[in-house]
């Protein structure tokens, strides 16, 4: 099964995405308002996952291709994220409501969406509310709050209350790991529950994930595996998840 983390090491990885990777312990523990020697159990626990890197004095996020700053996460595989968002982007019928949110992936997939017209589009992402807002008659729904420093994403409470007031035809989400003990995993809270949000709000829900994140676990489960309809990745998935998605009754989709 993979590793759910508990809630003090959720705000350790929290903390540490928000300091760009490491922190000292001193710090780590000043910031959660916690002894150093709760710290100290907590990141022994997330480095035996390889979550979590333990240094000299502190600790540090591991190399997980998926995590820290957004740009950098834009900049990895750029060619199978294009591809993923011109065939998620083919899903979507001019005229339809969704919920976007707000993995790399999910910007790509906001490009690809850039000719489409009169979107009706929920998102908690400035990235994608900017490039789809004031185009073809698009109406552009965004959750109001402080912006996340990493990756300019907004999930407060009012956030997720705000995208509750909407039931749109699709969802299109990401996640950072899929295996097929847990399904669909991230490595942040706040983003799963935002995740459960929507999905619950949406009548197709479509998970857009490249080939990396097979295979790979993480901290959080994101929601019941078999509440995504559709998987849409760049190359064929392991047979196991295969056979897991069929378990689900999740429709693979393999990007052309």
């Amino acid at each position: 099964m993979g590793f759910h983390a508990n809630q003090r090491q959720q705000e350790i990885i929290s903390a540490l995405r928000r300091a760009g990777g490491s922190l000292r312990i001193q710090a780590l523990a000043a910031e959660l308002e916690v002894s150093e020697e709760t710290v100290r159990r907590n990141l022994k626990s997330l480095a035996k996952t390889g979550i979590i890197d333990k240094v000299h004095g502190g600790a540090r996020l591991s190399d997980h291709p998926d995590e820290g700053d957004f740009k950098h996460r834009l900049a990895l595989r750029p060619d199978a994220k294009q591809k993923i968002a011109r065939q998620a982007a083919s899903l979507i019928p001019n005229g339809s409501s969704l919920f976007l949110d707000i993995g790399s992936t999910t910007s790509f997939i906001a490009d690809a969406l850039r000719d489409h017209e009169e979107l009706l589009v929920v998102t908690n992402s400035i990235s994608v509310a900017y490039k789809l807002a004031t185009r073809n008659n698009n109406r552009v729904f965004m959750a109001g709050g402080e912006l996340r420093s990493e990756d300019g994403g907004v999930f407060s409470t009012q956030a997720r209350e705000f995208a509750g007031n909407f039931k749109t035809d699709f969802s299109i989400l990401s996640a950072a790991g899929i295996t097929s003990e847990s399904g669909f995993m991230l490595f942040d809270l706040h983003e799963a529950e935002y995740s459960r949000t929507i999905i619950s709000n949406s009548k197709t829900r479509i998970m857009a994930a490249d080939s990396s994140k097979f295979g790979r676990s993480a901290p959080i489960t994101a929601c019941d595996p078999s509440l995504i309809d559709i998987l849409v990745c760049d190359e064929p998935a392991p047979e196991d998840i295969v056979t897991a998605a069929r378990k689900w009754m999740t429709q693979i989709i393999v990007a052309r």
